[in-house]
């Protein structure tokens, strides 16, 4: 098996067509730039133009709302050969995959027809804000609050975390519409950042990994919103739209794992060959085949594993402790696998300028976000 232009059960011919394409894209015309943005800490704004003229963007939007009309498999390939080829800190994923499809499964018929043709295009950059300063996974715990003032929502708190923060030009917010009932009293209300008095954007933050990552702080100062602008158009309903779209965000970074495991073992294993020591190549050490063989076995079993979760949510059928499974162990191994392939690479791995290295310090973040694998692991338990 190779880790080149995969081909799974669930892939069809446009399934692969979207891949060879997306593919040579990444690797001509962005993998140049990369390097700049790690540097930057921000990929330009105008990449997301770019991407929505590919067709990169909103791929699983049905074509009478601006996208491609794909399936959520668009999505997956997209993720995989992203992570595939160290692209990580591109947040489209964020953007086409949970997003889109909150407005899209979630929304009014007259937000979709609003903003899905111009999150397509790029002409909109979407981000979506839970996490705050004191709350993470605890929903019930947000202290952001939306309070109805005459034909207005006055909207106040803080986010951080937030992955598009700077770009963002559509930010979903999870705040507290009816503070009294906890959970049951959450509601995501979208703010149009152009031209929204009392709306920053805070730091773009220094991360470990993610480097060229517009991941921010956002702070609401008594931002007027429209009640138009309640996803569905009825308040207190967001707690159970996050439920709903939880599975498919975690598939998304289980999918981001697999892509990264299979990139960095095809790297590494590409290094090793060249690479002598004692008058002959690294890869002829039986410590190295046993290493490799190893980490070839764990991403062949991933990736079966998440071809299997694919599979199931294309028919509607994935489960919430099944996305719980994939997300937590995926990223598990996608840290021990990255772990070795910088081992292999000696001194090497731990040079920016090597793919492994950034792949690396990008994968410990996928443990934490999307829910912390600890919660994913008592998401599982409660099904036992």
């Amino acid at each position: 098996m190779q880790f080149e232009n995969l081909k799974s059960d669930w892939m069809n011919e446009d399934h692969v067509m979207f891949q060879d394409a997306a593919t040579k894209y990444l690797e001509t015309e962005w993998k140049p730039r990369a390097e700049g943005w790690r540097k930057d800490g921000i990929m330009e704004r105008t990449v997301w133009n770019e991407a929505g003229e590919m067709g990169l963007l909103c791929a699983s939007v049905p074509e009478e709302y601006g996208g491609a009309g794909g399936d959520f498999g668009h999505e997956a390939v997209l993720s995989l050969i992203q992570n595939h080829h160290n692209m990580a800190s591109w947040g489209q994923s964020i953007h086409s995959g949970i997003v889109a499809h909150y407005i899209l499964n979630c929304g009014t018929e007259e937000q979709k027809k609003r903003w899905l043709p111009k999150m397509a295009s790029g002409e909109m950059v979407g981000a979506l804000a839970m996490t705050e300063p004191s709350t993470g996974s605890d929903v019930q715990g947000i202290k952001t609050k939306a309070v109805k003032d005459g034909n207005v929502y006055r909207l106040n708190g803080q986010k951080t975390f937030i992955t598009c923060g700077q770009h963002a030009d559509i930010i979903l917010v999870a705040c507290k519409t009816n503070p009294e009932e906890g959970s049951k009293g959450v509601s995501l209300i979208a703010v149009e950042t152009e031209g929204a008095e009392g709306f920053t954007r805070g730091r773009n933050l220094d991360k470990v990994g993610l480097k060229a990552a517009d991941t921010s702080e956002l702070f609401f100062d008594n931002v007027s919103v429209p009640p138009e602008n309640i996803l569905g158009g009825e308040e207190n309903q967001g707690f159970y739209q996050m439920m709903g779209q939880l599975p498919q965000e975690r598939l998304l970074i289980a999918c981001g794992a697999v892509g990264a495991m299979e990139g960095a073992v095809r790297k590494t294993i590409e290094y090793v060959k060249e690479r002598k020591a004692f008058g002959k190549s690294i890869l002829d050490f039986q410590n190295t085949k046993f290493k490799l063989a190893e980490c070839k076995t764990n991403t062949v079993v991933a990736r079966t594993f998440l071809d299997s979760c694919i599979e199931a949510h294309l028919k509607g059928e994935l489960s919430v402790e099944t996305a719980a499974m994939v997300k937590y162990w995926t990223t598990d191994m996608q840290g021990k696998v990255l772990d070795e392939c910088v081992q292999l690479h000696g001194g090497y791995g731990f040079m920016m300028e090597y793919d492994v290295a950034e792949m690396w310090t990008d994968a410990r973040v996928q443990r934490i976000y999307g829910g912390t694998n600890e919660i994913m692991k008592d998401l599982i338990s409660r099904k036992l």
